[in-house]
């Protein structure tokens, strides 16, 4: 695998962002306002997949992790959410939530864990992902770093 690096997007990119979460189910409503939010993971000037990081002082929110199906099974979506929880501590934040519908097994093997949703701070449970954009259904899990 080449070496992927991290950017922060910018307002030029939240079409392309937009259309990617459309694109794999994701929440996608509310991504012009998270810009300042969102990275964009490439190798050799590729784009190979998206994520952000909502940080809420020492908690912070993992939200829209997507790699290109071209690049899927490469070890790409690892090496991005490494990449995402190495950017959760540098900012300064301990515990790092997420939802997902599908994707529970990928992130236990990175660590996270299942926790019951009302268990998660009241400043994550307050976000738009998870008060509105993603169902009820959804597994909640944290990773503490």
């Amino acid at each position: 695998m080449e070496v992927m690096k991290l950017r922060k997007a910018e307002e030029d990119d939240a079409f392309f962002i937009e259309n990617l979460l459309r694109e794999n189910d994701l929440p996608y409503e509310d991504i012009g306002s998270k810009m300042d939010c969102m990275f964009i993971a490439y190798v050799n000037e590729r784009i190979v997949g998206i994520g952000g990081i909502e940080v809420y002082d020492r908690h912070a929110l993992l939200r829209s992790l997507v790699i290109e199906k071209e690049f899927r099974g490469k070890g790409y979506g690892k090496n991005l959410c490494l990449k995402l929880v190495d950017q959760a501590r540098e900012l300064g934040v301990s515990e790092l939530y997420l939802l997902t519908t599908t994707a529970n097994t990928f992130f236990e093997k990175l660590g996270f864990s299942v926790i019951n949703r009302n268990d998660a701070p009241e400043v994550i449970r307050k976000t738009d992902e998870f008060s509105s954009l993603c169902p009820s259904s959804a597994i909640c899990m944290r990773k503490k770093i």
